[in-house]
C-alpha cells in the first residue's frame, strides 16, 4: 500500500496580546532582556557618560566666557572704551554751577539782595557742594582722602581733598555772596578716565590767545615756584567788548585753575573733582552779561560749537 509523504507545516502563532499593565511593567523592567525603562544597563551607562562629558564641557565654556566678560567688560571702575575710543573723547569740557531750573537755559538771574530772589541759586550750590562738606560721613568716602599739595601728590589708592571751607566769600555761611550782588560761580572740569593734562608751565611757550592777566599770573607763580605752574588754568571773560566792560573784576578761588595733582582721574573710591570758585566782584546790574570760561592745557581742545574746553553762561542782576 503506497504511503503518502506527510509534510508538516509550522504555523505562525500569533503572540498573546499584552495588557496595559504588563506593558507598563515591562517598560520599567523587562525580565527577558534585563532592560530598565527601555534601556539595558550598558546603554544607560553610555548615555549618562555622554551627557556628563557634554554638560561638563558646556559648563566649563560658560564659566570661562563669564570670567573673561567680567574681567574685561564689566569692571565697575574701569570703562571698556577710554578717551579717543569713548563717546566723550579725550578733551574735557567745563561745567558750571548753579544751574538754571530750565535745562535749556544758561541764565543766572535774580533781583538784587532779596533772599527769596536768590534762594534758588543758593540752594542749588548747597546741594552741589554737600558731598564736599560731608566727606568721611558717607560710606565709601573719607577713608583714603589725602591732603595733597604740589610737592605732595597722592599715593596709590589715595584721593586728594577739596577743602572748600576757606573759600570766602564763596561759602554757604556767606550765601555765596549772592546777597551782595557779587555772586560766586563754581567751575568743574568734566571727568575723563585716565586723562593727564599737559600743562602750560613754560612762560616762553604760552599761547598767544591766552589773556594777558592769566599770562602774568603764570609768570609770577612760575617765578615763585615752578611746581605751582602745573595747573589746568582757567580764565573767564565777557564775550563782547560790552560784556567785558560790564563783567567787572574777577577773582578765582583758591587758584585760577585746577591743580595738576588731581590727575589722572582713575575713578578711585571717594574721588571729588577739583573746583574753582569764580567771584564776580562788581558785575553791572540791569543788563545781561554773556560770560565765557575756558580751561587751558596743551591737550584740551577749544571749540565753542562742541563745547570742548569751554563753558558759556549769562548773568543778570536787577
Amino acid at each position: 500500500m503506497p504511503t503518502r509523504n506527510i509534510q508538516e507545516f509550522e504555523l505562525d502563532t500569533k503572540p498573546l496580546k499584552k495588557t496595559t499593565k504588563q506593558k507598563f511593567s515591562d517598560f520599567f523592567y523587562n525580565e527577558e532582556s534585563g532592560a530598565f525603562m527601555g534601556r539595558t544597563p550598558e546603554s544607560w551607562g553610555k548615555l549618562l557618560l555622554f551627557y556628563f562629558i557634554f554638560y561638563s564641557v558646556l559648563a566649563s565654556l560658560f564659566f570661562i566666557c563669564l570670567a573673561t566678560f567680567l574681567q574685561h567688560f564689566i569692571n565697575p571702575r574701569v570703562p571698556r572704551l577710554q578717551q579717543d575710543y569713548s563717546l566723550i573723547g579725550s578733551s574735557p569740557g567745563l561745567g558750571f554751577r548753579p544751574l538754571p531750573p530750565d535745562v535749556r537755559s544758561t541764565l543766572i538771574w535774580y533781583k538784587g539782595t532779596g533772599y527769596e530772589s536768590y534762594k534758588y541759586w543758593e540752594d542749588q550750590l548747597i546741594e552741589f557742594l554737600s558731598d564736599y562738606k560731608k566727606k568721611g560721613q558717607t560710606a565709601g568716602t573719607g577713608q583714603n582722602i589725602f591732603n595733597c599739595g604740589f610737592k605732595n601728590p597722592p599715593g596709590p589708592g589715595q584721593v586728594c581733598d577739596v577743602d572748600i571751607r576757606g573759600w570766602e566769600p564763596c561759602i554757604e555761611e556767606n550765601h555765596f555772596n549772592y546777597h551782595k550782588s557779587a555772586p560766586c560761580i563754581f567751575l568743574k572740569l568734566n571727568k575723563i578716565y585716565g586723562w593727564r593734562p599737559e600743562f602750560y608751565n613754560e612762560t616762553s611757550s604760552l599761547p598767544e590767545d591766552m589773556p594777558e592777566d592769566l599770562q602774568s599770573q603764570i609768570r609770577n607763580i612760575t617765578d615763585y615756584n615752578r611746581d605751582y605752574a602745573n595747573m589746568v588754568w582757567v580764565s573767564c571773560h565777557g564775550e563782547t567788548p560790552a560784556d567785558r566792560e560790564n563783567i567787572g573784576p574777577i577773582r578765582y578761588i583758591p587758584y585760577p585753575g585746577f591743580p595738576g595733582y588731581f590727575y589722572p582721574y582713575n575713578n578711585a573710591e571717594g574721588y571729588m573733582s577739583p573746583l574753582v570758585a569764580v567771584h564776580l566782584i562788581r558785575p553791572k546790574t540791569g543788563i545781561v552779561i554773556n560770560i565765557e570760561c575756558r580751561a587751558w592745557a596743551r591737550n584740551i581742545q577749544y571749540n565753542r560749537k562742541d563745547r570742548l574746553g569751554v563753558v558759556h553762561f549769562e548773568l543778570m542782576l536787577e
